[in-house]
């Protein structure tokens, strides 16, 4: 599961996300990615199921980029504890996701095996997502 190997302060508060990604907005590594069309909070288990479903369609061929690091802490308290006392203790990481972010790249494999692969990544995330292709991309 994706996490920093350390923090500088243990818990987070939630913050807002206003407007568009400018940073991560475009393929930078891969022909192929898929840019996410809303915001959300992606969890680092999230973001593996994704990972492996688009490792397991290309057949370790080719290459991937993941775009995106769950860097921000979430707390959770205990179930049935009363209102007070604190905030809880962290409990997983989130990516802070923006409309436009880049989330996966992908390279070295034809066109239909890169869209098929990067659709079921898609389906593995809770957000709506774009394939898109790089410009000047031309099919072999």
């Amino acid at each position: 599961m994706l996490q920093p190997k350390k923090t500088k302060y243990r818990k987070q508060q939630k913050g807002k996300m206003k407007g568009n990604a400018h940073r991560g907005a475009e393929l930078a590594f891969g022909s192929f990615g898929i840019k996410t069309m809303e915001q959300a909070w992606l969890t680092g288990r999230q973001i593996e199921a994704a990972r492996q479903a688009v490792t397991r369609y290309m057949k370790r061929e080719g290459q991937i980029w993941i775009r995106v690091f769950p860097d921000k802490p979430v707390t959770k308290k205990p179930a049935e504890v009363r209102m007070g006392k604190g905030k809880g203790a962290p409990e997983y990481f989130v990516a802070r996701i923006t409309p436009g972010r880049i989330i996966f790249e992908a390279e070295g494999v034809p066109l239909h095996i890169a869209k098929e692969a990067l659709r079921l990544a898609a389906q593995k995330l809770p957000v709506k997502t774009k394939f898109i292709v790089r410009r000047d991309y031309v099919e072999k």
